[in-house]
């Protein structure tokens, strides 16, 4: 049979590669990708490095959510955020109900202040969508929280050791008294408490230097200090029972993706409880 040049060709590279006697390399360990700073998001250095040591005595973790061991090579160098105005979202910021207790965001976006215990949440919840859609990043400058409007902007102080960070809130929680703020991993690094698990810091919302002038004028009117009202007398919760096992009713939902989104939340509560 004759063959073609283009056969030929290939005919010889392949017996090429076949009469190589250079082993193949074993294929190398996974690395973690560098995070990658959104394109929306505008920011400044940040004065503190994040110093993690992965030891699984230290801290109080969720269940399955810390120590880590990899980290991106870049991670000092992501930026933290200038508080610029967002549109609150359409949906979470409504008044809501999470193991029986009863939520109101603010409809203010300046004049928030509370001091009071910080966690953070990370891997177990990396790459999972926020209460408004995002995508988490363990390795971003972001917070969550009950009732500040969504998204928005925050500062955060440990009072222990005096560090200050500026986040970026796009997420609801923690649901439990006496803890104000759940921060990403890098925030809480920077903060000095990612070993600890959780820490004492204070929580002051800010207004971005470019929102609209009467969301400016309303804030300088209406400034407060304290927390939304949270009801004291739960609303009561469906429960079944079948085949011995109890079920509980904890939401209804319109969407699959908000369902999915509480369900991520709520998991991260009980996580923290079962520590």
């Amino acid at each position: 049979m004759k063959l073609t040049h283009s056969a030929t060709l290939v005919c010889a590279s392949l017996l090429l590669a076949a009469c190589s006697s250079t082993p193949d390399k074993p294929t190398p360990r996974p690395v973690v990708p560098a995070p990658t700073q959104p394109s929306s998001m505008t920011g400044t250095p940040s004065p503190y490095n994040c110093s993690y040591k992965a030891s699984s005595g230290n801290g109080a973790f969720y269940k399955d959510d810390g120590p880590m061991a990899d980290f991106p090579a870049n991670l000092d160098q992501v930026l933290e955020p200038i508080p610029r105005w967002e549109t609150p979202h359409k949906w979470a910021n409504r008044p809501y109900t999470v193991l029986g207790l009863s939520f109101t965001p603010h409809s203010q976006i300046d004049g928030y202040k509370e001091q009071g215990i910080a966690s953070w949440y990370g891997r177990k919840f990396h790459g999972q969508k926020t209460s408004i859609g995002e995508t988490y990043d363990m390795f971003q400058m972001t917070a969550a929280h009950p009732t500040l409007s969504i998204p928005s902007y925050a500062r955060v102080t440990n009072v222990k050791n005096g560090r200050s960070v500026i986040v970026r809130v796009n997420d609801r929680g923690p649901f439990h008294k006496g803890r104000v703020m759940d921060l990403s991993f890098l925030a809480a690094c920077r903060l000095g408490y990612a070993n600890n698990g959780s820490a004492e810091v204070i929580v002051e919302s800010l207004m971005p230097s470019d929102a609209p002038s009467d969301i400016i004028a309303n804030a300088k009117v209406a400034v407060h200090s304290t927390p939304a009202p949270v009801s004291n007398q739960p609303r009561p919760i469906p429960v079944a029972e079948s085949n011995g096992k109890v079920y509980v009713q904890l939401g209804a939902f319109s969407t699959q993706s908000n369902a999915e989104n509480f369900k991520a939340h709520v998991a991260r509560e009980l996580d923290q409880d079962s520590k």
